[in-house]
């Protein structure tokens, strides 16, 4: 009888993490990809200075 307390107090527990999940899923906003360099590499110094480093920049520089 003593392991049902337990296990009543776990599914009870567990049932209220995935009400609050549901409850903030809805509150998550979508990132836009590459906003503020996020995705690609910026060059800081050398001829390409301030270019995105794609694979033009980069099979160049062998």
């Amino acid at each position: 009888m003593r392991d049902t307390k337990h296990l009543e107090k776990f599914a009870k527990e567990r049932a209220q993490k995935e009400k609050e999940k549901k409850l903030f899923k809805n509150k998550i906003k979508a990132v836009e990809a590459g906003a503020h360099g996020t995705l690609d590499y910026t060059i800081k110094e050398g001829v390409n200075k301030d270019k995105i480093a794609d694979d033009r920049i980069l099979k160049n520089k062998d």
